[in-house]
């Protein structure tokens, strides 16, 4: 094909993928021999083109996205900076950001997205880079310490209540809300998160849920549904071999797939992650507690929010624990030493393991990673159920009505770029800061961040345009799969929606602390979960536990 013949296709709205695969539709043709092409590129916005030409880089299935992608990726989405910025504006500004490092993902993906708007707007950002572990205990330190050493903050909205109502972040101006179409955000991640005291602080670049990553060719696998059929076991209620709908099946399926293999490969169940993450890893035994902890009609399953009594001791959190003492037996070897990102990226993506509960990450990553061997036989759901639930309220476990209770972990309410208010003092730093947060939140560049490998999954409600995804080259069954997860999570009428109060982490590090003994088998879990509740008292009244239960019941609605 002459060059440009391919280039007016690309122009008049076909992907590269289309061309190469002989997709391009008989309108498009027409409109190119006919001379309507003029006609044709009116009717598709210069949006939606840019929009398809940036999911084109590198393209799903062209291998691991590069520093060289990020950067070109990062250019094509700068016209929203020039409306608002001249070029040269910001001239010898420095900023400081800090951020993670996970994975090299986050900030070395945000390096290569602001390398061009450094050469456009002229400021220059020093970076701090930090690992997952890592992370909670550098904020910590500034915040206790007075000494806030960065303009620019990557954050979660946990960490909303010691950042912001401490007053050491700057309020978002008018102009970044229009400039990022804030509206365009799924409803989960509106105000309140975000806000503190009814003023915008943050722009979201990531949403946040656990969902049930599984493999479908083991679970469609015909010697094990005959071994399934034949086996004794408890099998809890899964009577034909699949995917498992609850906890109580997930727990069943893992003690019997030890020793079993699927095309001569040694395979495994369910991936925990029982190594201590810097408090993130307190996330991992959530999603196994939700299901058990979340009544339908309690908003609350970590503290009592009238008293903030902690819930972690209680039989349906210590279920929980003991699940993960009765499946580490049945897991890979030294699974007690493996972290969240072993689980995803080492085991998961690498063929060990068929199930395991994620951030979004894993949807993205299975296609587009260089060491995923397991993107075409990954599947999604919700994260699995339970046949009965525990009603703090009446102190009963309860079998519902409506079959088994399910409650999405919507984890962590995702990362956001904070500024800080050190730089309000200034104005043309503070634009600049804002400027920047602002490029890395913008609506187009932030789809590209939920189709590759960034650290962050779909957010907005524009990122759930099935088309565009099939365009980039995934596959539709399976981004559809994969986007319903993240839908249904985040919509779930029962999701469990993670409390916005100062020292949040500082009660998951604890917790983290505690269960690494009880995983290491010096205690039960029982006496482990009293443990926890108790450090987790002494830490409430440290914070003080009036306006702690004030804002736990803020942050749960109440």
């Amino acid at each position: 094909m002459k060059v440009h013949i391919y280039e007016q296709l690309v122009r008049a709205g076909a992907t590269r993928r289309d061309v190469l695969k002989g997709g391009v539709s008989a309108a498009v043709l027409a409109a190119i021999s006919g001379g309507g092409l003029t006609a044709l590129t009116r009717q598709a916005s210069a949006q939606d083109n840019l929009r398809a030409q940036i999911l084109q880089i590198p393209g799903v299935g062209k291998g691991q996205p590069t520093d060289a992608d990020f950067q070109k990726v990062g250019e094509l989405c700068l016209g929203a900076t020039k409306a608002n910025v001249k070029e040269g504006e910001f001239a010898g500004v420095e900023l400081t950001f800090m951020g993670l490092n996970n994975q090299n993902l986050h900030n070395v993906l945000f390096r290569g997205f602001l390398k061009p708007w450094e050469a456009y707007t002229g400021a220059k950002i020093n970076w701090i880079d930090l690992a997952q572990a890592d992370y909670n205990p550098r904020l910590q330190q500034s915040i206790a310490t007075g000494t806030v050493d960065f303009d620019i903050l990557e954050m979660g909205a946990p960490f909303e209540g010691d950042v912001c109502g401490k007053g050491l972040a700057s309020e978002m101006p008018d102009w970044v809300k229009k400039q990022i179409d804030f509206d365009d955000l799924v409803n989960y991640l509106k105000p309140p998160v975000g806000t503190w005291d009814g003023k915008q602080y943050r722009v979201t670049v990531d949403g946040d849920t656990h969902n049930f990553n599984y493999r479908t060719d083991v679970f469609s696998d015909s010697g094990l549904a005959e071994a399934w059929k034949a086996d004794s076991g408890d099998k809890a209620g899964l009577t034909e071999w699949g995917v498992p709908k609850t906890w109580q099946q997930v727990q069943a399926v893992t003690k019997f797939l030890k020793g079993k293999q699927v095309n001569g490969q040694d395979i495994y169940g369910y991936l925990d992650a029982p190594k201590p993450w810097g408090g993130f890893g307190f996330y991992f035994l959530g999603s196994r507690a939700t299901a058990y902890a979340k009544h339908p009609d309690d908003k609350a399953w970590l503290f009592d929010p009238d008293t903030m009594k902690p819930r972690i001791n209680n039989p349906a959190w210590v279920r929980a624990i003991q699940d993960v003492i009765d499946a580490l037996p049945f897991e890979p070897a030294d699974q007690i030493n493996a972290d969240p990102n072993q689980t995803a990226f080492s085991q998961f993506l690498g063929g060990t393991g068929s199930m395991v509960a994620w951030w979004g990450d894993v949807g993205s990553n299975v296609k587009t990673n260089d060491s995923s061997v397991v993107g075409d036989v990954t599947g999604f759901s919700i994260l699995p159920g339970s046949d009965d639930v525990y009603n703090s309220k009446t102190g009963q476990w309860e079998k519902l009505a409506s079959g088994p209770n399910y409650s999405p972990n919507c984890a962590y309410l995702g990362w956001g770029v904070y500024v800080m208010a050190r730089v309000d003092s200034d104005e043309k730093k503070k634009k600049a800061a804002w400027s920047a947060a602002a490029h890395l939140g913008g609506k187009d560049l932030s789809l590209w961040t939920a189709a590759y490998p960034s650290g962050f999954q779909p957010y907005r409600n524009s990122h759930f345009n099935i088309p565009e995804w099939v365009a980039a080259g995934y596959d539709e069954a399976f981004i559809t799969s994969y986007l319903k997860s993240e839908s249904d999570s985040y919509n779930h009428p029962n999701a469990a929606i993670e409390p916005r109060i100062p020292g949040i982490f500082q009660y998951y590090s604890i917790a983290e602390d505690e269960l690494a003994k009880v995983f290491a088998g010096q205690m039960t879990a029982q006496q482990g979960a009293d443990n926890i509740a108790a450090a987790w008292e002494k830490l409430t009244d440290q914070i003080g536990r009036e306006n702690q239960i004030k804002l736990y019941k803020a942050s749960l609605g109440l």
